[in-house]
């Protein structure tokens, strides 16, 4: 069964964060180099990508316990794995190989889960972060017209990654927290010119971020507005990811599911953060939100981001089981 005939029948499940349960295992410098890169002379720790390859076990005991706890969908261990933000440990050359095994383990895992419950496929979403550059806006207050990367230098190095994830076995492919549109357009071109290319295509989600109550991408866009720039790509699904808690995600995901010609996902934070750094809404309390979401008619797709862990997609999974899934609405333009 393919995913399309799935998410016409029911809300489908997407893991939670991968950082916060990788925290768990409080992993040292030496953790993180693992016995490949042990004489680095650059420090590794944080870099939560490399772990796909120095801690391979890790990462598939994670994407483990979200099928265990219900998901449908799990997102490779690729937010940074492209050689822009690579750069920051001197790694790019790794970028390929990075997507590549991430995206074997990924598979690995929901192959496994697959096989036990053949009535529920499980599907890895290849996951394509922002970067850590902003091809609209500045970095420097001082010179607004200044660009830290032009837009072939971020479809270069996300046609690097795609390549990678789509021979390691990824199923879909993931554009989340979208800050920037102009990224994620350098991103989808990328994204079609592969396809193109391998003369195959692959389901695309994409998914923006509003960044605080303004209600907007940092780069200025509403939900609609952001909609109608990304719309062209016909993606699969498009939805909005992090930055919020759910409750204050409510207004932007019913903006969005009323304009989109697609499935709607919608993966929040668990809560915002407190002054530690730290998520603090209970799987209960959100998965009781994220219900009222479905019943509202605004959910196709529902998972966490950041702070979310295997209990709060098990709640999640729990309380969408039996809601009518949003009907994708169609217009005519006359």
């Amino acid at each position: 069964m393919n995913i399309q005939s799935i998410l016409k029948q029911r809300i489908m499940i997407l893991d939670g964060a991968m950082g916060t349960m990788i925290q768990r295992y409080q992993l040292d410098e030496a953790g993180y180099r693992g016995e490949r890169f042990k004489d680095s002379n650059q420090d590794l720790k944080g870099n939560n990508d490399l772990l796909s390859l120095t801690q391979p076990n890790i990462i598939q005991d994670i994407h483990e316990a979200y099928l265990e706890a219900g998901a449908d969908i799990i997102e490779t261990n690729t937010f940074n794995a492209q050689r822009i933000s690579l750069a920051d440990y001197k790694m790019e050359s790794l970028a390929y190989e990075l997507n590549f095994e991430s995206a074997k383990i990924a598979k690995a895992a929901a192959q496994k889960f697959s096989a036990l419950t053949p009535e529920k496929p499980r599907f890895v979403a290849g996951a394509i972060g922002p970067t850590n550059r902003t091809a609209s806006l500045s970095p420097d207050v001082n010179d607004p017209g200044y660009r830290s990367v032009t837009f072939d230098q971020l479809t270069e190095a996300y046609t690097e990654q795609v390549s990678g994830l789509i021979d390691g076995g990824a199923d879909l492919i993931l554009v989340e927290t979208i800050f920037d549109t102009l990224n994620a357009k350098a991103a989808l071109f990328a994204i079609q010119e592969y396809f193109d290319k391998i003369n195959r295509e692959l389901p695309v989600m994409i998914s923006g971020t509003i960044t605080d109550q303004s209600g907007r991408t940092l780069s200025g866009q509403t939900p609609e507005a952001f909609w109608n720039s990304v719309a062209h790509a016909e993606p699969l699904s498009v939805g909005l990811n992090c930055a919020l808690g759910a409750e204050l995600m409510r207004p932007y995901i019913e903006e969005l599911s009323q304009v989109a010609t697609c499935f709607i996902s919608c993966y929040p934070n668990a809560g915002l953060p407190n002054q530690f750094g730290e998520y603090e809404e209970s799987p209960e309390h959100m998965a009781e939100v994220l219900r009222e979401f479905g019943e509202s008619g605004f959910l196709n797709i529902v998972g966490g981001c950041c702070g979310t862990t295997p209990e709060h997609i098990l709640q999640i999974a729990k309380m969408v089981e039996h809601i009518t899934p949003r009907k994708v609405p169609q217009f005519s333009y006359v």
